[in-house]
């Protein structure tokens, strides 16, 4: 494990997968699997009552910011919140460095999205508490691989197979998509993988992250079309276009029609796949990406893959603030309501 990143645990940052290897990944996904009563609102958690969580997205965001701070809540914590940067001190000149400083003297977590790749890494230096890394950039996103992974073992388990061995083509926008960096460096901490990626020009997968994975023994392939590169695979992990990262000529260049729909499964004779998305899905017409009349598939994933992102989150500050399983348990209740519609 690099120097720059020492293993995730209490009292420690979260800023890159490379944090993790498989005993600390398995133990992370054993506390996820033990809070989820608490993350499917079937029990009350006070854990972390008085603790505070600032939560900073200084880009936009809905799934992620909503899912952290709903993981927080859930383990009866406080949440403070600022989304943007127009109503921000940063507005005004402040430094990362100082903006960190102050707010985390205010909390006992911070959770940081931020537009620029290693911002998260300035505050996480500045900062008194533990910093949650919830994408910098093209960087990395490491609660999102963590949560993919999470889904992609319980997806598979579920059909008697295992990550070790199996087959996983990545599609879509691989060179701007931070989630997918971060789900191969963390997917190579695994044995045997079959990976094949498709892409348009101009959107591949950079080659230091395809290195990552083969300098680990793991065969990588890259397909000329998006029917070769999910044939005979066990999940498909297919991304948007990252529009908002690339001049608009770049993104619609290559870019037109479905990423991956029904008929191109049929045709690769996969229509029982392992379908994962890392959200949000564009729908709009020829927004290259998943289209919707998968849906109905046996295999789609991609709200597990939400659900799942509760689990995992509570799961990443119950480590950093160092709560044992034992603390959870003795301080959590069966709701005595339901929110469930007939």
């Amino acid at each position: 494990m690099p120097e720059d990143y020492p293993a995730f645990e209490q009292g420690r940052h979260l800023l890159s997968v490379a944090q993790f290897d498989r005993d600390n990944l398995r133990s992370l996904f054993d506390l996820a699997d033990a809070v989820d009563p608490i993350a499917q609102r079937q029990a009350v958690c006070t854990v972390l009552d008085g603790a505070m969580l600032g939560s900073l997205f200084f880009e936009p965001s809905t799934r992620t910011r909503l899912s952290f701070e709903s993981a927080f809540l859930r383990l009866g914590g406080e949440v403070t919140t600022t989304t943007g940067f127009t109503f921000s001190s940063m507005a005004k000149g402040e430094s990362i460095a100082d903006t960190s400083r102050v707010v985390s003297g205010y909390s006992d977590v911070l959770v940081v999205r931020h537009p620029d790749e290693g911002s998260v890494a300035q505050f996480a230096q500045a900062s008194t508490v533990p910093v949650v890394n919830a994408g910098d950039g093209a960087g990395e996103h490491p609660s999102q691989a963590l949560l993919d992974v999470y889904t992609l073992d319980k997806e598979l388990s579920s059909r008697g197979k295992a990550i070790d061995g199996c087959h996983i083509a990545v599609i879509g926008d691989l060179k701007h998509g931070r989630t997918v960096h971060s789900l191969i460096k963390l997917l190579s901490l695994y044995s045997d993988l079959h990976i094949t990626l498709f892409a348009p020009v101009s959107m591949e997968l950079p080659g230091g992250v395809e290195k990552y994975a083969t300098d680990r023994g793991h065969h990588v392939s890259v397909k000329g079309t998006v029917v070769e590169a999910v044939r005979a695979a066990d999940a498909i992990y297919a991304t948007r276009v990252q529009r908002e990262r690339m001049t608009e000529e770049l993104a619609n260049a290559n870019a037109q029609g479905d990423l991956l729909n029904w008929a191109m499964l049929a045709e690769a004779d996969n229509l029982e796949a392992i379908l994962m998305h890392p959200l949000p899905r564009d729908s709009r017409p020829n927004s290259f990406d998943l289209a919707g009349d998968v849906d109905d598939l046996p295999g789609l994933a991609i709200f597990h893959q939400t659900d799942n992102g509760l689990n995992i989150r509570m799961a990443i500050f119950l480590t950093a603030l160092g709560v044992s399983i034992e603390a959870v348990q003795l301080t959590t209740k069966q709701r005595p309501w339901k929110a469930t519609l007939r």
